[in-house]
């Protein structure tokens, strides 16, 4: 305090206890009292406190220096890192070629583009062989395993839902989802309602698997590509001709196989990146594409070719024969307008066909004709300057002729006939006699006619090219036996097919000139343009006017009432034909059984435009005459054949040559 006179008042000593002097020294900070230490009592000291709980003071963590951290941080890294570098220099470098291989096999998936095949048309571009869209029914059968769905039976329980769709056994179609492989094909050219119930299955099998338990969609890997199936819409018709593509896509026969690269075009190829069996549309891809096939054309005429099929099949059928074929020709271009067979078969569907049935017996039977080749006999001798029409032939009941005794198909009395009513009657007796005149000697005379019936294309390919066809058989003249000298004048001992049977009389037809037989006009390509076919070639047989006279002589057999061939006629139509009734070799004994019936020949006789073959084996029920069997057909073929191709009657009057002479 300060008083008024602002001094301040001397302070109050407390009495204590004294103290010896100590020399001064420097002040230094009152030592704190201990916590909870009692306070000294002394005068005027503050009542002492309660002494505080005791508390515990927090201890102090320090931590231990970053760098022996950062050191095991930095090992662990590098051995990490060194792993990885290892890692990366085995794939990269030492093993690189194996895994580029490895990832290329799993990323990489290529395919085939199969190419459109080309169509088959007659002369007027109907179709009778094409494609149509069809898928091949494929797989990936990594995506089978375990792995993939879960189970161990995943091909099987797959197999067992493909098999009724696919008509395959179930165990095959296993088999193929176990391989080792990224891609199967289960089923090749299957229709589009195929893998549409494919599709269908799938897509209810997918919905189950992700709203049920227990349900493994095993169809996932199912899968297809693009392809094409083959169609015949006509069936059967002209079956021989076209042939069949199998299950390799391949043509099988007939055209199909004949023209097969034509045909078959040009495959393609993509390769694309896949995830999970599907394309990845991001990634990238190369493609090859298809070339497709080129179509071709046919000289056939497919209503012609209806009406030869109807006919052959139907007198097969009330003959109760083996086989039967018709062929009709174009005299003056050798184009094949029409080439039927029966039995015959579908090529569509060669599941329920007679394997005897399948290709072209018209080209691959060789069989002996007949009197049909008599035409032949009888060209050489009028060519050779040998006999005329009228001249005369006694005709006996026999003859005898090296080992053997000769007669006619029917027992008579001597015969008094010209060369014509030899031909007309189908004398075996008079065209023996006449083609002795050929030579001074047999040998002599058997050397002409060889060299006659090479001509006109005996012993030689009918210039067809199709699969299977026989070029017949024809021995050289010096080694004919004693009774082929005499018997293959009259068509026994050689053998020809239908093809080359009907080509004898187009070559007559034709003026003697032989023009090679055809079955192709051409072929039009993937920019749609014609190539024609090759012209066929062209040689000369016999003179016209040995041609001329040969098919007035043929109408003798046809309209004189003597003749063979008396069921040919065709009211409003000069006709020119031949019978034929020969021993046939029965192919499975090889020796003689039953009968070649036959009959060949050519229409308007003065002006001559189609050629009709028919030849039916071994009939068994009714008359096995080629004249009572086959001349109906033809007639029925030939009449059909001038309508559709709008031929008319020339209105000239028949020939009238004799048949008989009184001696």
């Amino acid at each position: 305090m300060v008083d008024d006179s602002g001094r301040q008042p001397p302070r109050r000593r407390v009495p204590g206890p004294a103290r010896s002097a100590r020399p001064a020294r420097s002040a230094r900070p009152a030592r704190p009292e201990r916590p909870g230490a009692p306070r000294r009592p002394g005068p005027g000291a503050r009542p002492a406190r309660r002494p505080a709980p005791s508390r515990a003071m927090p201890r102090t963590i320090r931590l231990a220096g970053p760098r022996p951290r950062l050191r095991m941080v930095g090992v662990a890294l590098a051995l990490v890192l060194s792993v990885f570098v290892v890692r990366l220099l085995q794939v990269q470098a030492v093993d690189s070629a194996t895994y580029t291989a490895k990832a290329d096999r799993n990323r990489y998936v290529a395919h085939v583009l199969a190419a459109e095949r080309g169509g088959i048309t007659d002369r007027n571009g109907v179709t009778l062989a094409t494609s149509v869209d069809a898928s091949d029914i494929t797989a990936d059968p990594t995506l089978f395993t375990r792995e993939q769905l879960g189970i161990d039976d995943g091909p099987e329980q797959a197999a067992a839902l493909l098999a009724p769709i696919l008509n395959q056994d179930q165990e095959t179609l296993a088999k193929k989802l176990r391989r080792n492989t990224r891609y199967v094909l289960l089923a090749p050219r299957q229709t589009p309602e195929v893998w549409k119930q494919i599709q269908d299955l799938r897509t209810t099998l997918a919905r189950k698997a992700r709203t049920e338990s227990g349900v493994v969609d095993v169809l996932a890997g199912v899968l297809h590509d693009p392809s094409s199936k083959r169609v015949y819409p006509n069936g059967e018709l002209a079956a021989g001709i076209l042939g069949w593509v199998n299950a390799a896509g391949e043509g099988g026969g007939g055209i199909e196989q004949m023209l097969d690269k034509r045909l078959s075009g040009k495959d393609g190829k993509i390769r694309y990146t896949q995830s999970g069996g599907r394309l990845v549309p991001t990634a990238s891809s190369t493609e090859t594409p298809a070339v497709p096939g080129s179509d071709v054309e046919l000289t056939i005429d497919r209503d012609i070719q209806f009406a030869a099929q109807n006919a052959i099949s139907e007198q097969v059928r009330k003959s109760k024969a083996d086989r039967g074929y018709v062929v009709v020709q174009d005299t003056r271009t050798g184009q094949i307008l029409a080439m039927a067979n029966a039995p015959g078969f579908d090529p569509g569907d060669l599941s329920h066909a007679d394997p005897a049935a399948l290709g072209n017996a018209a080209v691959q039977d060789a069989y002996e004709p007949g009197s049909t080749a008599k035409v032949m006999s009888m060209a050489a001798v009028l060519e050779e300057n040998v006999a005329t029409p009228g001249t005369h032939v006694v005709v006996p009941n026999r003859l005898h002729r090296g080992d053997r005794l000769f007669s006619d198909d029917i027992d008579h009395e001597t015969w008094y006939l010209t060369l014509n009513g030899v031909l007309a009657k189908s004398s075996n007796i008079g065209t023996i006699l006449a083609t002795g005149e050929l030579g001074k000697t047999q040998a002599k005379a058997n050397e002409v006619l060889y060299s006659y019936l090479h001509r006109f294309g005996m012993g030689r390919p009918t210039g067809l090219g199709l699969p299977g066809e026989t070029k017949g058989i024809l021995a050289p003249p010096g080694k004919w036996s004693t009774s082929q000298q005499y018997t293959i004048p009259f068509g026994q001992g050689f053998s020809l097919n239908a093809v080359q049977a009907a080509s004898i009389y187009s070559t007559l037809a034709n003026g003697g000139v032989r023009v090679e037989p055809s079955l192709v006009r051409g072929t039009k390509g993937p920019d749609g343009q014609f190539t024609p076919a090759d012209r066929p070639e062209r040689s000369r047989v016999v003179s016209a006017k040995t041609a001329r006279t040969l098919a007035r002589m043929l109408e003798s057999v046809v309209d004189d009432e003597q003749g063979t061939g008396l069921k040919a006629r065709i009211p409003g139509y000069r006709v020119a034909g031949k019978t034929g009734t020969a021993n046939r070799v029965d192919p499975a004994t090889g020796r003689y059984h039953g009968y070649t019936s036959s009959f060949a020949g050519f229409a308007p006789a003065d002006k001559p435009r189609i050629t009709v073959y028919c030849a039916i084996q071994n009939a068994t029920e009714g008359s096995y005459f080629g004249g009572q069997i086959c001349g109906p057909i033809y007639k029925q073929v030939m009449e059909f054949a001038l309508k559709t191709l709008q031929v008319p009657p020339t209105g000239a009057p028949p020939a009238k040559l004799p048949v008989e002479f009184k001696p």
